[in-house]
């Protein structure tokens, strides 16, 4: 209760501890206190700790008064009624009803609240990120669009110069033919002269012998007369025609290319967040990871590198798929038994799971194939000029493939009809983000992770295509993996080594286990804290048990 004293006829609120002026009041405990009883009052524990400001603006705050008292605050809270009351409710209108502290409700609300708020600061945070890419994309629109302008004339400058190229090919054609044709016609001119010539002779000779009375020589002229030949046919030879393709839209749309409209792809701003296991979680990396089993996969070695297991996807049921230096895909349980085999139209070198069906690269045709139940091949998409390499199915349903063309590369998100959701090349400088992207997975947290053949790096996106970190630590950067949580495996090809990062690309530790690994590639994980590695040059597929549970 606040301390009054009178002076000069008025009343002077003073420190309710000394009774010297107040400065200071809590607004937890309803206390004036003056500038020394200030530190005095902080040091006494409080069920609801303290809340001291200038006593000028203790009254800033609204304050809650009683519906049925209008003149008197509230001080306690009926829980039955679920309404703030004074001290008069209580003895009278809510007697009987269960009454708390007003300010244990208070604490309950802005528990409540400040919750909430931290949800909706996360989410603001989100669609800061959101925004900002928004206006990065919005503001590189002119240099995007220019560059797809450049592209169209590029193709039409093309095909204006195939163009020229194809009319001064029939142009030297008609030439050619001219020249043939001509040829053809002197000569048949020259045949028609000789025999129109000894035609004549004949008339001549025949003309003379009407005026002759020398029977020897009708005689002997009669034999060369009769069997002088004449023309039963001849050759006619015709024009060239020059015959004119009908263009039409169509035509020009198939063979020179067309725009392709953008698409609307939703992204969820509400994906759970997974929180990383810390060093309390009760299991450990194992300092020398024993190898449980190995698969031989029985792949020869390619001539030109001596290369054998190039790729692996793991099935549901806990079978991998192998795919390496040749046309065939094959398929073995963990204990290494060959459970199917399957002929594929190029080399196992990138495969995946999609829909529970294994997808695999075609980069001599440039298409995305399946292989069905039936072991029948079938096209699922097709990548015009660009050549598929790594694929990887999405938690969207999608299908996530990465692009090369001469110098380009790129990551293309297709549905499962083929159509084009998706394209990330370029950073928010409108730099390449990517020289030969040529492995690919989708982490836990939405991040779209690639490995880069020619930067010998690990490079992450976020579901938007928005840059997140890249690691380059290591020889040789080649395939990786993910797990639950986040961590991303990286197999180091040159140096014999895994890699082990935190979801946000920090290194954490090397993984190698016992007896070593030979050229490391591919990388599946098969359970928790177990992982399934292929070496490359040998071909055999190692098992490794990597994590232990902590005593």
């Amino acid at each position: 209760m606040a301390s009054n004293v009178t002076t000069q006829g008025q009343e002077a609120v003073v420190c309710d501890l000394c009774q010297s002026p107040v400065s200071f009041f809590c607004r937890r405990c309803g206390v004036n206190l003056c500038d020394p009883c200030v530190l005095l009052h902080l040091r006494v524990k409080s069920k609801f700790g303290h809340d001291v400001v200038d006593y000028v603006s203790k009254d800033d705050d609204d304050v809650c008064f009683c519906e049925s008292h209008p003149e008197n605050k509230c001080s306690a809270y009926c829980k039955e009624c679920d309404v703030p009351i004074c001290i008069l409710c209580v003895s009278i209108k809510h007697k009987s009803h269960e009454i708390s502290e007003l300010q244990d409700k208070i604490d309950e609300l802005l528990k409540d609240i400040t919750r909430e708020n931290d949800r909706l600061q996360s989410f603001r945070d989100d669609l800061k990120r959101v925004l900002d890419h928004t206006v990065k994309t919005a503001s590189s629109l002119p240099s995007v669009y220019k560059r797809k302008k450049d592209e169209v004339t590029a193709r039409g400058e093309d095909w204006k110069k195939q163009i020229d190229d194809y009319v001064k090919k029939l142009l030297q054609e008609l030439d050619e033919l001219k020249n043939e044709n001509e040829a053809v016609l002197l000569k048949q001119k020259k045949e028609f002269e000789d025999v129109i010539g000894k035609v004549d002779e004949m008339n001549r000779k025949s003309t003379k012998l009407l005026h002759s009375k020398n029977i020897t020589e009708m005689q002997k002229f009669r034999p060369v007369i009769t069997e002088q030949n004449t023309l039963k046919e001849f050759t006619q030879y015709t024009f060239p025609t020059f015959y004119k393709c009908k263009i039409d839209e169509n035509h020009l749309q198939k063979y020179f290319g067309y725009i392709e409209k953008m698409h609307e792809r939703k992204i969820s701003l509400l994906k759970e967040k997974i929180s990383l296991p810390d060093a309390d979680s009760g299991r450990e990396v194992l300092e020398a990871p024993p190898v449980s089993s190995v698969i031989d996969t029985g792949f020869t070695a390619s001539k030109k590198y001596n290369s054998r297991l190039f790729d692996m996807a793991v099935t549901d049921d806990q079978k991998v798929w192998m795919g390496g230096a040749s046309s065939e895909l094959k398929l073995f349980d963990l204990q290494g038994h060959l459970q199917r085999t399957v002929t594929i139209t190029t080399q196992g070198m990138y495969i995946c799971m999609f829909n529970k069906q294994v997808v695999y690269s075609d980069v001599l045709n440039k298409t995305v194939k399946k292989i069905s139940a039936d072991d029948t091949v079938v096209t699922m998409s097709t990548t015009g000029d660009w050549k598929p390499k790594g694929i990887t199915g999405s938690a969207s349903g999608d299908l996530l493939v990465c692009l090369l063309k001469d110098d380009q590369s790129k990551v293309v998100r297709y549905s499962s009809t083929g159509t084009v959701l998706q394209e990330i090349q370029y950073n928010s400088q409108c730099q390449p983000l990517y020289q030969d992207a040529y492995y690919i997975a989708e982490n836990v947290n939405g991040d779209i992770i690639v490995t880069d053949f020619k930067m010998r790096k690990v490079i992450a996106v976020n579901g938007l295509g928005i840059f997140r970190y890249s690691y380059s630590g290591g020889k040789s950067a080649s395939s990786f993996a993910t797990d639950s949580v986040g961590h991303v495996y990286v197999t180091d090809f040159k140096d014999d080594k895994i890699h082990m990062l935190d979801r946000d690309g920090r290194f954490l530790r090397h993984i190698i286990p016992e007896g070593g690994i030979k050229r490391p590639r591919a990388v599946c994980i098969i359970g928790d804290g177990e992982m399934i590695v292929g070496e490359c040059l040998t071909g055999l597929a190692k098992r490794i048990k990597f994590f232990e549970e902590k005593i």
